[in-house]
């Protein structure tokens, strides 16, 4: 094994396994890791708290990435160079759809790419897309667990708290009507470095409020509604199982 330390995460090539759980918040990556057994810290450096362990006889690894596709890309490729083949990102979202509220959970199939991140890693027009494989294992897990839930588009974005008018900025309600069903910050640099690596990843999203009523504001956003915990404890399941899935075949 290489002695090689990645210079971010901290993390050494070759030191995790093939399947990956990754999140914004490093204590929710504290609290997936208590759905494994044989759990080892292995980083704990800036917004990216790493953690190893088991689920029945496959290791994984959760590693928590902060806010935002710049630092969340570099989580995904130390992850990689460290031995990762299968990536899920297991965060929060706001629904742009009228019946898509907190406590609903949301599978991206795709991401309308509106971050900067991605306009100086590929193309213009180059596609943030979900791995079919992957995506199929997290749609059949929530089905066969009749966890309600959603597969489409979400729209990936750098912006949280709102400035002045800007060109770039997403019409929420122009999304709604295209049938994205949610918006969040890091899926897109995930879609977009699974691709250029050859990496499979996917993405399951606990929806922590609906912008088409309420956009996002220090005023009323709260993440932290028991609907929104309960709906990661599903999702955590759900992301387990279907990487379980793809280890097993």
């Amino acid at each position: 094994m290489s002695e090689q330390i990645l210079p971010i995460t901290g993390l050494q090539v070759g030191s995790i396994g093939e399947d990956v759980i990754v999140c914004g918040d490093p204590d929710r990556a504290t609290k997936i890791s208590k759905s494994l057994t044989e759990v080892t810290l292995l980083s704990d450096r800036r917004e990216y708290r790493i953690f190893k362990g088991q689920y029945g006889q496959m290791p994984v690894t959760v590693c928590s990435h902060g806010v935002g596709a710049p630092g969340a890309a570099i989580a995904f490729e130390e992850l990689i160079t460290a031995g990762a083949k299968r990536i899920i990102r297991l965060g929060t979202c706001g629904g742009l759809q009228p019946d898509i509220n907190s406590g609903h959970l949301v599978i991206a199939t795709a991401a309308v790419q509106n971050t900067g991140y991605g306009r100086e890693m590929v193309p213009d027009g180059y596609p943030a897309v979900a791995d079919p494989q992957l995506n199929i294992a997290l749609q059949e897990a929530a089905t066969a667990g009749n966890h309600p839930h959603s597969s489409g588009l979400v729209i990936t974005r750098d912006v949280f708290y709102g400035g002045v008018a800007a060109p770039a900025e997403p019409d929420y309600q122009v999304m709604s009507e295209a049938n994205v069903q949610a918006v969040e910050m890091e899926c897109a640099a995930l879609f977009i470095v699974g691709s250029l690596r050859a990496v499979q990843t996917a993405a399951i999203l606990a929806v922590d409020g609906n912008v088409l009523r309420s956009a996002e504001s220090m005023d009323s956003y709260d993440p932290h509604q028991d609907t929104v915990a309960k709906a990661i404890g599903s999702a955590t399941e759900i992301a387990l199982l279907a990487l379980q899935k793809e280890y097993s075949s």
